[in-house]
């Protein structure tokens, strides 16, 4: 799998990933390692164990391995999740795909805190909701808009984003009772977070970030063959998150490296 700018990184197609027990707790609860709550993030809140969510960071974090997640989209930008497993700068990072252009757009990163652009709601469930059947990668969904989640920076979402997250997450194996409870918490920290500012240019409309505003491209234009690093954000840290979920995962991954990259998420509560 080629994907410009990521020439010396060994990527591997991730899209069957998704359905394994423990995907879903390595790839979302980190996100409540930002906040300061009391009630501790578990994997349970997907359906899933700590066993089972071990096992797998494996797998995501192999630096022999970078995983991608293809998200096509029919007539528009589609999107791409990189996990980023180079040794000692672990990262995801989220591209958009532009039809039309062989590079894609870094609009976001995750290397144990949240830099880049984003998306606003409505973009999320334009990318999330029309997939291209005839282009390989994941087109459910459900799956789609969990992938392209933790790069939510809209802080007034719809009062259906509740409702449409709660539906997302028993689709891929959280339990009715407890679905709610955790589109709660995430929700809370994705909109405390928030960083879209609305002067800034759409990152669907296929215009540029104004400089400094964002995340420059992932080196598709240079080719060099160097992975690409995330850009220091200078937006000032977002205050405390309302809800109880705890700093600390109750995930822990057996690869040194990868607990390395998690630690940087939830040192705050250490």
């Amino acid at each position: 799998m080629l994907i410009k700018g990521y020439d010396a990184g060994p990527l591997v197609p991730g899209e069957s990933l998704p359905a394994r027990p423990g995907f879903w707790s390595n790839h979302l609860l980190p996100m409540c390692g930002l906040g300061g709550c009391a009630e501790r993030p578990d994997p349970e809140w997907f359906g899933e164990d700590g066993a089972d969510a071990d096992a797998l960071s494996d797998v995501l974090f192999d630096p022999g391995r970078w995983p991608v997640f293809r998200i096509p989209a029919e007539d528009g930008p589609g999107a791409v999740v990189i996990y980023r497993n180079l040794e000692g700068d672990y990262g995801t990072d989220y591209l958009l795909t532009q039809p039309g252009r062989s590079r894609a757009e870094r609009i976001a990163g995750w290397d144990g805190d949240f830099s880049g652009t984003g998306l606003t709601w409505h973009e999320l469930i334009r990318i999330a909701d029309h997939p291209s059947p005839a282009a390989e990668g994941i087109h459910d969904t459900a799956v789609r808009f969990l992938l392209l989640l933790p790069v939510l920076t809209d802080p007034d979402v719809p009062e259906s984003a509740p409702a449409r997250l709660i539906t997302a997450l028993t689709a891929v194996g959280a339990a009715q009772d407890t679905a709610s409870v955790t589109a709660e918490h995430l929700l809370a920290h994705l909109t405390k977070r928030s960083r879209h500012d609305p002067t800034w240019t759409s990152p669907l409309s296929g215009s540029q970030t104004p400089a400094g505003r964002g995340v420059p491209a992932a080196g598709g234009e240079t080719g060099t063959g160097a992975a690409p690093s995330p850009s220091p954000s200078s937006v000032p840290a977002p205050p405390p998150s309302p809800c109880r979920c705890g700093r600390r995962p109750a995930v822990r991954h057996s690869k040194a490296a990868a607990a390395s990259r998690r630690a940087r998420a939830t040192s705050a509560g250490s």
